[in-house]
């Protein structure tokens, strides 16, 4: 069973660590600029909001340095507008940005501020993730290489087969859809990437992690284990003898490297709630949520998804994922209940097949590598299309050149 679910988080570079002071002069913008404060995106910009406007800007700079970023509402005719940035002008230091939000749809002006040197223009009313795209931009050059997009897969409870699904849509997307992909294990205690994809690499994650001093896109590369020619894993050392006990901001840097070298980031998060784990969800572009169709795992589910829905306002909800669906004589709670409780419908609903997914297992295999032709496969494969934003590829029926073929052989007999 495949169904939709949410819009897909639109692909914004994050806002690196700046500041960024906005003079408005109406509550309708300092509201919106305090809402985007509060996005994953943002989170390392530092931002102030004053009311005034430009006077209340140069008041605030005649004697006191200014941000990277002055963000400037004016109500004001083009004139007042010209002349108000001329008195900003003498104060600004060399470096500061200024991006303009006004009420003037006018192409000329627009023109006149980008030649005076203004970053950008903005036209009331704009929405959150509008002001967002605009800071975005002054930092993304035109010519760098496009981000990659993080995808983060976790479990509602241990045993759901989070790190299953989140291996297996990994493969898919390298596979099926030709596309770079590393999968990340977060789980250093207990991660099973290496495992599943037949694979003891004497390096991997927690390299990466405890020697964050010597952590370059050089030595992410050298622990990368590589699957195929387009799948590569950061395995975890699943070994017990220290602690990984992380600050949240610990793959903060990990993280950015994989983006900025990677097409498509899998994090498997393991089922924790930890500072780290918590930042990991929030901060990825797409989230994979697993689930079985139990009393726990619905309130956990719930717990999750209303959780990452509050922490992403401006993001689309996380995809569902039902997986051991149909276990013999295992009372279950229906689809239908399931998704009116979440209030999220399931992308996708795996059935249970102990026996695919066993073998798999043991012989460190992908689901499709065991049984190219099940529907489990197709459902993995349309998974990793929901997730990456691809249109799903219609598979053509075995049949589709029959009627052709008949038609040119009674052709040819005639």
């Amino acid at each position: 069973m495949i169904g939709g679910a949410g819009s897909e988080a639109e692909m914004i570079a994050p806002v690196p660590r700046i500041s960024i002071q906005a003079f408005c002069e109406t509550q309708e913008v300092a509201q919106i600029v305090q809402k985007a404060v509060g996005d994953r995106r943002m989170e390392k910009a530092h931002v102030k909001v004053h009311m005034g406007g430009a006077t209340a800007a140069v008041e605030a700079y005649r004697s006191a340095p200014t941000p990277n970023i002055i963000v400037l509402e004016t109500s004001g005719d083009r004139s007042e507008l010209i002349s108000s940035l001329e008195s900003l002008a003498e104060y600004c230091d060399a470096g500061t940005k200024v991006v303009v939000t006004g009420r003037l749809n006018d192409i000329v002006l627009y023109r006149e501020l980008m030649a005076r040197g203004i970053s950008d223009y903005l036209v009331v009313p704009f929405e959150v993730l509008d002001f967002i795209r605009t800071i975005s931009a002054l930092y993304t050059h035109i010519d760098a290489e496009p981000l990659g997009k993080i995808i983060a897969v976790t479990g509602v409870k241990g045993g759901v087969g989070a790190s299953v699904v989140a291996h297996n849509i990994g493969f898919s997307i390298a596979r099926d859809l030709q596309l770079q992909t590393v999968i990340a294990d977060m789980d250093l205690g207990f991660g099973t990437v290496g495992l599943d994809f037949n694979q003891d690499p004497p390096q991997g994650i927690a390299e990466a992690v405890f020697a964050p001093d010597r952590l370059d896109a050089n030595l992410v590369d050298r622990l990368l284990s590589r699957c195929t020619d387009r799948l590569s894993i950061l395995a975890a050392p699943a070994t017990l003898d220290r602690v990984y006990d992380f600050s949240d901001t610990a793959f903060d840097h990990l993280i950015d490297i994989l983006r900025t070298s990677t097409p498509y980031v899998i994090l498997d998060v393991p089922h924790v709630w930890s500072a780290w784990a918590r930042r990991m969800l929030v901060g990825a572009d797409e989230i994979v949520v697993v689930a079985t169709p139990e009393l726990a795992s619905l309130r956990n589910a719930k717990s999750i998804v209303d959780t990452l829905r509050l922490a992403r306002p401006h993001d689309g909800a996380p995809h569902l994922v039902l997986n051991q669906v149909g276990v013999p004589k295992r009372p279950e709670i229906s689809i239908a209940d399931f998704s009116k409780a979440v209030d999220l419908k399931p992308v996708c609903s795996i059935p249970f097949e102990p026996k695919l997914f066993g073998t798999a297992a043991n012989n460190g295999q992908m689901i499709a590598e065991v049984e190219a032709a099940s529907k489990v496969a197709e459902m993995i494969s349309d998974l990793a299309r929901i997730v990456t934003g691809k249109h799903e590829i219609r598979r053509p029926s075995k049949n589709i050149l029959k009627p052709f073929m008949d038609r040119l052989s009674r052709k040819k007999a005639s």
